[in-house]
């Protein structure tokens, strides 16, 4: 199927639905759930669809990639919230810090060093959330779920940063229930309201066990180009 094809209106609509049955069947409010469209590998023409059908927080996976597109396209929508979902590089945090406005993908003390040092030198307050490597998965970034409270302290403690939540992706191969479930307690016992968890292939479960946000790319877009 062409990218062409696919219409990122139509998606978005038909995920809000989905979305609002599962927040009602869990009892939870309806707007509980904000969409995070991933424009990964998205061109601006394709995100534009998006954008004039309402959607306003995007997520990118890299920072250089962000560069690239996101300047021209918040010219045109100042009120666009973007978010890096991605792995950031120490070397990167300057130009992280002045680009987004939410950094999901804390997950180690230097990340966080590099991150409270130039949100003081460009008096930017970013929201963050840690990256917890759920699966405990060598192949993925995070801190181990049993060290996430531990570095939630160290990053408050020795970095003076306000962590607002977590974020997770779990094993693709096995259901992703138990893994949400433990991300919430986490973030339950750290008294942290954010909860980025919950894909294309998994959202309506993340909204159901507590998820803030969800990370949707193919299921407005269609495959990467």
């Amino acid at each position: 199927m062409s990218p062409n094809s696919i219409d990122p209106a139509a998606n978005l609509r038909a995920i809000n639905e989905e979305l609002n049955s599962a927040l009602k069947e869990a009892g939870r409010k309806g707007d509980a759930v904000t969409i995070t469209a991933v424009t990964k590998k998205q061109n601006p023409e394709r995100i534009l669809l998006a954008l004039a059908a309402g959607q306003r927080v995007f997520g990118e996976n890299r920072v250089q990639e962000a560069q690239e597109k996101w300047p021209a396209l918040r010219g045109q929508f100042p009120d666009i919230e973007l978010r890096l979902i991605g792995p950031l590089q120490s070397n990167k945090a300057a130009d992280a810090v002045r680009l987004f406005d939410v950094i999901e993908t804390v997950d180690r003390p230097k990340i966080a060093r590099a991150l409270a040092q130039e949100m003081e030198k460009q008096g930017r307050r970013l929201k963050l959330l840690v990256q917890v490597n759920i699966g405990e998965e060598d192949q993925k970034a995070g801190v181990a779920p049993r060290e996430a409270d531990a570095f939630l302290t160290l990053c408050h403690e020795q970095y003076g940063l306000t962590i607002d939540g977590l974020m997770c992706i779990p094993p693709a191969d096995e259901g992703p229930s138990p893994y949400f479930a433990l991300l919430a307690k986490i973030a339950a016992r750290n008294n942290l309201a954010e909860l980025s968890m919950g894909m294309s292939a998994d959202y309506v479960i993340a909204a159901q066990l507590g998820a803030s946000s969800v990370r949707i790319g193919t299921g407005i877009f269609g495959p990467r180009p």
